[in-house]
């Protein structure tokens, strides 16, 4: 009875070091991280600051998010860009341009082209779930920060997945809070970088307030969203996220 007792705890820990159960982990820590800031339904107020060497500018942005595929993301200042929309629904993207009073459907080959000039993509900026969807995750490294857990996770795209980057890297805290977020081109050289720079308690609960993506080539070249304001489980309309709404925004 002993033998089989101590055999079965050995095969329990061989499944949990196990390189495939390392990767589910990493898989759920992902998750983990993109639910924790979506939630089930998001409302968000931040400003972006897009920084360049000769010159700077700072957008006011609208963030709504519901579930893990609608999210839709409206600038109300400054003037000169109020009214730039850009709708997530189901994997599809489209953009509402008020100088031109019309919808354009971005194909996937664009999803990962800078927003409105700035460093973060599409993708980014509308906390899409491209890392479920096209990577496999690796769990590299567990460390300790101020006193909590960081995982180091790898991210490697799937061959046929529609995205420009060789692999992504990121380190999660336990309370999975971004911290780190790399992206890497194919011959596996970074490009662009997240970090978070400052953690407060908004909308009744921890989040990232401050976080800067920066060119590794030009690091005088960034992009800075601050969040001002943050509501999750929230009610959100379902009409919220519809091409009516996109052009002539009720919600």
């Amino acid at each position: 009875m002993m033998i089989r007792f101590t055999t079965l705890i050995l095969l329990i820990f061989s499944i949990l070091l196990s390189p495939a159960f390392a990767d589910q982990q990493a898989t759920a820590i992902i998750k983990a991280a993109i639910d924790y800031w979506r939630d089930q339904s998001s409302y968000s107020v931040s400003q972006m600051t897009i920084h360049r060497s000769d010159w700077q500018r700072t957008m006011t942005i609208r963030l709504w998010t519901r579930g893990m595929k609608d999210s839709l993301v409206r600038v109300i200042h400054p003037k000169k860009d109020k009214g730039n929309a850009t709708l997530t629904k189901n994997d599809r993207m489209w953009m509402f341009s008020p100088k031109t009073s019309r919808v354009i459907k971005i194909p996937s080959s664009m999803m990962n082209q800078g927003w409105m000039g700035s460093d973060f993509s599409n993708n980014e900026v509308a906390k899409a779930d491209n890392l479920l969807k096209y990577y496999t995750h690796t769990l590299k490294n567990i460390t300790n920060r101020n006193g909590q857990k960081v995982f180091t996770i790898e991210a490697v795209p799937y061959d046929y997945a529609p995205v420009v980057w060789g692999k992504e890297v990121l380190k999660v805290r336990a309370d999975y809070i971004v911290l780190e977020h790399a992206f890497y081109d194919q011959d596996n050289i970074l490009v662009k970088k997240l970090e978070t720079l400052e953690i407060k308690r908004m909308g009744g609960k921890l989040i990232a307030t401050v976080q800067r993506m920066q060119k590794a080539e030009t690091p005088e070249e960034w992009t800075e969203i601050r969040v001002k304001e943050a509501k999750f489980k929230i009610k959100v309309s379902r009409r919220t996220f519809t091409l009516s709404n996109l052009r002539n925004p009720r919600f």
